[in-house]
């Protein structure tokens, strides 16, 4: 699943008339790039959530075969329902079985193909060292599993693997992700990985100048 329903709000006024997963760096949008790395990885499945400009998304992207993958749309353009409310919504369309999740709005050379083969009995994270704008870290990573410690707490990337069992019990609505993911971690049944390759979450018009001018520097 990639999650693209976000307003972008911190990226305004581009994204008064451009949805946040169509913005354009290295020659390519967001979210086609996490399409191309998704086909590179063998996923043939993937499920998109809309919100602001959702229409746009999907003309753009299409039912992907150009990319030999079969995508299919959980419209929330109604009512956005946050990170939380948006999987759980789309739960019937992801199966019975772990699915991977991925932000629309990072940028990073992660090897997706990690994902598929990863054991996840309820949620699995991809976790990084803390960017300068989210210096105080989410969780800790201690010997494989994710804790909501406070000591050498590293970010997480909005790169998962999670299972439908992890919903269960869940309102429904909207909510967030965060505090489900805290409450399951108390029982230990959160497990993770660190990443120290390349990641930049474009949230903001300096990181996605950042972005532009690392590719164009790297001649991507």
């Amino acid at each position: 699943m990639i999650l693209a329903a976000g307003r972008g709000e911190r990226l305004r006024p581009r994204t008064d008339s451009t949805p946040k997963a169509l913005i354009e760096a290295g020659g390519t949008s967001l979210i086609e790039r996490h399409l191309q790395q998704l086909a590179r990885a063998g996923f043939r499945e993937c499920v998109i959530n809309l919100g602001h400009l959702g229409v746009q998304v999907r003309d753009r992207v299409g039912d992907g075969s150009r990319w030999n993958i079969h995508i299919r749309y959980s419209d929330e353009s109604d009512n956005v329902l946050d990170t939380g409310g948006g999987i759980m919504r789309a739960l019937p369309m992801l199966g019975d079985a772990a699915f991977a999740v991925i932000n629309a709005d990072i940028w990073t050379d992660f090897n997706l193909a990690r994902l598929r083969n990863t054991k996840c009995d309820y949620a699995h994270l991809v976790m990084i060292d803390n960017p300068a704008h989210n210096p105080e870290g989410d969780f800790e990573l201690d010997a494989g599993r994710v804790k909501s410690g406070a000591d050498k707490r590293l970010t997480f990337s909005g790169i998962a693997v999670y299972h439908p069992r992890m919903f269960s019990g869940s309102p429904g609505g909207k909510f967030p992700l965060a505090p489900l993911l805290t409450q399951v971690m108390e029982s230990n049944c959160v497990t993770g990985e660190y990443f120290a390759g390349f990641w930049l979450d474009i949230g903001t018009e300096e990181r996605l100048n950042s972005l532009r001018q690392k590719l164009a520097a790297t001649g991507y």
